[in-house]
C-alpha cells in the first residue's frame, strides 16, 4: 500500500464488511503529522481478534489467507516514527487511529484523496459515510446524509454526482 488513499479504502472496506451503517474518517493534518481515524458502527472485535488483525497470516476472508491491510498501515505509520492503535468492542463498533510524521522521508504521499472519499460514499450510499478534514484554519465537513438532501432524488453513484461530490472535496480541500 503506497499511499495513504490505499490505506483509507482498506480500513473502510474492513468497517463495510463488518456491517457498519455510519463510517466516520477523520482527518487532522499539522505540521508534524498526519493523523487518520476511521471509525465504524459496525460488529466490532473482542481483544483476542484485535491482536490477531496486526498479523499478516490472519484474515477474516475466505477468498485468500492473507490479511495485510492492518499490518501493511503499522508498519507504514511506525517508519516514519508515528503509531496506530486499534479499538473496538463487539456489537459497537472499531476505531483505528494512524499517525504519520510528515515529514519524514518514508511517509507514504496522499493519493487520491476526494476521490477515494467520493467513491466511498457514493459506493455505499446506504452508509452514512462523515468525512472531515483539518489542515490549520482550513477545516471540511461532509456526510452522505448531506450531501442526499441536496441531491434529492439523484442517486449518489450517479456518475455526474461522483464526479460533483469529487470536485466539492477537492476546492474544500485547496
Amino acid at each position: 500500500m503506497n499511499t495513504l488513499t490505499f490505506h483509507i479504502t482498506d480500513i473502510a472496506s474492513n468497517s463495510v464488511r463488518a456491517g457498519a451503517t455510519r463510517i466516520l474518517l477523520d482527518i487532522v493534518v499539522n505540521e508534524e503529522n498526519t493523523t487518520i481515524r476511521i471509525a465504524d458502527n459496525g460488529c466490532g472485535m473482542d481483544a483476542k481478534t484485535i491482536a490477531q488483525v496486526t498479523d499478516p497470516f490472519y484474515t477474516t476472508r475466505t477468498t485468500r489467507k492473507v490479511g495485510l491491510g492492518i499490518p501493511f498501515l503499522i508498519q507504514n505509520a511506525e517508519q516514519t516514527g508515528g503509531f496506530v492503535k486499534i479499538e473496538s468492542e463487539p456489537g459497537k463498533g472499531t476505531e483505528v487511529t494512524a499517525c504519520f510524521v510528515t515529514s519524514h522521508i518514508d511517509c507514504p504521499p496522499w493519493g487520491d484523496l476526494p476521490g477515494t472519499v467520493a467513491m466511498l460514499i457514493a459506493g455505499n450510499p446506504a452508509i452514512d459515510v462523515c468525512f472531515s478534514y483539518k489542515k490549520g484554519e482550513l477545516s471540511f465537513e461532509i456526510s452522505t446524509e448531506e450531501l442526499q438532501a441536496v441531491f434529492e432524488d439523484i442517486p449518489l453513484n450517479h456518475p455526474k454526482v461522483i464526479l460533483a461530490i469529487k470536485e466539492m472535496i477537492a476546492e474544500n480541500l485547496g
